[in-house]
């Protein structure tokens, strides 16, 4: 499709960020940072929650209806000259064609794009952006990635490519692929996490975001404030911070100088929003309260969602919970169960979707008590706001088709 488009991607310049958690974060951080810095930034989200159009973004919004669609229509003619030799496209290979022809007409300064899932295979794997970066390595959708974190660590390190500059935030078993796959190619790799070059030190945690110390090979930031929930998000700004000096090491070997000062990151990493991601939005909307949105659809997630929720002093809060076929989904309610949470389990209008009857006997299964059943996801929230008992806010989790569902019902967002 690209040869046909006229190898559109070979304009952009930037970073692929592949990891099983936290890339989508460390993508809107790197992108409001640099946006910060004065740059024009093209990010292509993944999924979208309500709107198609959030799949291509310049500096933080979805483009116009008009562009979505006129690049959809130049993607069509090129899906049909190619389809008879190689067969019919994936939807996310289509949209990725899309995104990259749509970016690369918007004249974007620097490409800040998440991987789709893997790395080694995924459509996003065209890109040549000169930064490449792996957040993490855990077990998710192991079907198509690998039982054991060192395969699943071999796909992610498959976007690392000779020439790139590297990145990564992973350790344990999945850190080894990515060593062993940049010493392969001679790529320099910045690796960050505690006893690295690049580390973070959570100070505070709360409503208003986080308060944490950075330590780089060069500087050391104290004090440092990121306006995403969950003490998770320093290590995600740590490799956020890593990624930006690659792209700027990157800029000045290709003489397109990318200048980050310290008031540039912070100014950036305090004004950076990243939607459905332990968000929290009113919910007059469906007549509710307060409701909190966060995927948490694998066992990492899970885990990350408990410690947030605990550093909010948040547990026993009513529950609205969906999942997909082919996740880890005891794992996931087990973590979860540690919060006693009150649960509504309902499933979204997407192929795969579990049942609430499917999520109930799991959640049963494990010792769970209590469970209401919910046939979509605003009748959920609803039956949820009747178990608020101090206050505290609803949570939905456990898909971000789910979040998607109930945001858009919150905010009122078209598609």
């Amino acid at each position: 499709m690209l040869d046909e488009l006229g190898r559109p991607e070979r304009s952009l310049r930037g970073a692929l960020v592949a990891g099983t958690n936290g890339k989508g974060s460390v993508v809107a951080m790197v992108r409001s940072v640099l946006q910060a810095a004065g740059q024009r930034v093209g990010t292509m989200p993944k999924p979208h929650l309500v709107s198609y159009r959030e799949r291509i973004a310049v500096n933080g919004e979805p483009v116009s209806r008009e562009r979505f669609a006129a690049a959809i229509a130049d993607v069509l003619p090129a899906i049909d000259r190619v389809v008879a030799a190689v067969g019919p496209p994936t939807e996310f290979e289509a949209l990725t064609a899309a995104a990259m022809l749509e970016l690369s007409r918007s004249s974007v300064d620097l490409a800040i794009v998440e991987v789709g899932m893997g790395g080694r295979l995924d459509a996003t794997n065209v890109l040549d952006l000169g930064v490449a970066a792996i957040t993490n390595v855990q077990h998710d959708h192991e079907r198509y990635l690998g039982r054991t974190l060192a395969l699943i660590g071999v796909e992610k390190a498959g976007i690392v490519k000779r020439g790139d500059l590297a990145v990564t935030g992973a350790s344990g078993r999945g850190l080894a692929p990515v060593i062993e796959r940049c010493a392969a190619l001679e790529v320099p790799l910045r690796r960050v996490g505690p006893h690295q070059a690049y580390r973070s030190q959570l100070r505070a945690s709360g409503w208003e975001g986080i308060v944490f110390d950075l330590v780089t090979p060069s500087r050391l930031l104290s004090g440092v404030r990121v306006s995403l929930l969950g003490g998770h998000q320093a290590a995600n700004a740590a490799v956020a911070v890593a990624v930006l000096d690659a792209i700027a090491e990157d800029g000045l070997r290709r003489g397109r100088p990318v200048a980050i000062d310290e008031a540039m990151v912070r100014r950036g990493l305090g004004r950076v929003r990243w939607p459905g991601r332990l968000e929290l939005l009113d919910g007059t909307r469906l007549g509710v309260g307060r409701v909190l949105l966060d995927g948490a659809h694998n066992p990492a997630g899970a885990a990350a969602l408990r410690r947030a929720l605990s550093e909010l002093d948040l547990s026993g809060m009513p529950m609205v919970f969906g999942a997909m076929r082919g996740k880890r989904v005891h794992a996931v309610l087990r973590t979860l169960a540690a919060l006693g949470p009150r649960p509504v389990f309902t499933a979204v209008n997407e192929p795969g979707a579990r049942s609430p009857a499917e999520l109930l006997a799991i959640w049963r299964s494990m010792g769970g008590r209590g469970g209401r059943l919910a046939g979509e996801p605003g009748e959920a929230v609803r039956a949820a706001a009747g178990l608020v008992r101090h206050d505290e806010p609803i949570l939905v989790a456990g898909s971000l088709y789910l979040v998607g569902a109930v945001r858009g019902m919150l905010t009122g967002d078209e598609p």
